[in-house]
């Protein structure tokens, strides 16, 4: 159960005293009858609530699947910056948050949610969820420095004991050339180090030109999402991202 104010105020639909006037003017109704007090406790999943005729449906965790383009960073506030939160434009954005980072020079697959156990499970060391990049580099890469790659390299971290912390294993695809005839890879990593693809590029004496995440877990981007464009996940999506 929950207070209608606190159930209308998900909805974004005005401030605290704004809702209050929307409840004074008749303007709510639960389960077909006018609500005037803002302290009636209704049952989110089983109570009809309505606003103007129009029925409020209430959803605890939002799902949201975006395009990052470059530019925008993967924060929920920036003095600066855009923020992947201002592209959800008229979205319920409580607690919402970008689920990992992109840097904002890269583009592609981001989530978005306020389900903090999906966040975890999907960012959680342990887990060694697949992330997938579209990698566009100087020079294509030889045998030797895929080889490199796919055992681990030095990036520069240390472990607590001062020992070099190479990056996990990870996977070389070779993709062909882009456009300008750059070298195009799909690198496939499972840790979410900072400028982790960057980084392991220069180590193998590469550098990259243009990144994209492609996927996540299980999940893939949506190729008719231009950058800057977002959609809910699925009910199918949700369910693989937690079962996976």
């Amino acid at each position: 159960m929950i207070r209608l104010d606190k159930f209308l105020s998900e909805f974004n639909i005005g401030t605290r005293k704004q809702i209050k006037e929307i409840l004074k003017n008749g303007r709510c109704s639960v389960n077909g009858l006018v609500a005037l007090r803002p302290d009636l406790h209704v049952d989110e999943n089983s109570d009809t609530v309505k606003l103007d005729g129009e029925v409020l449906s209430y959803k605890k965790f939002r799902y949201y699947l975006i395009n990052k383009p470059a530019g925008v960073v993967s924060a929920t506030r920036d003095g600066k910056n855009r923020t992947v939160l201002d592209l959800l434009d008229g979205e319920n954005l409580r607690d919402v948050s970008p689920c990992g980072r992109l840097d904002a020079d890269t583009e592609g697959l981001l989530i978005l949610t306020n389900d903090g156990e999906l966040i975890h499970r999907l960012l959680s060391p342990k887990r060694h969820v697949d992330k997938v990049y579209e990698v566009h580099l100087e020079k294509e890469p030889d045998d030797i420095a895929i080889q490199k790659l796919e055992s681990g390299v030095d990036i520069g971290d240390l472990r607590e004991d001062g020992s070099k912390d190479l990056t996990l294993p990870a996977h070389v695809e070779n993709a062909g050339t882009d456009p300008d005839g750059r070298a195009v890879i799909l690198l496939t990593i499972h840790e979410g180090r900072f400028h982790q693809v960057k980084r392991m590029m220069e180590s193998v004496g590469n550098k990259v030109l243009f990144l994209r995440r492609i996927q996540m877990g299980p999940l893939k981007l949506d190729e008719e999402l231009l950058p800057g464009q977002y959609r809910e996940l699925t009910d199918e999506e949700i369910s693989i991202l937690k079962t996976s």
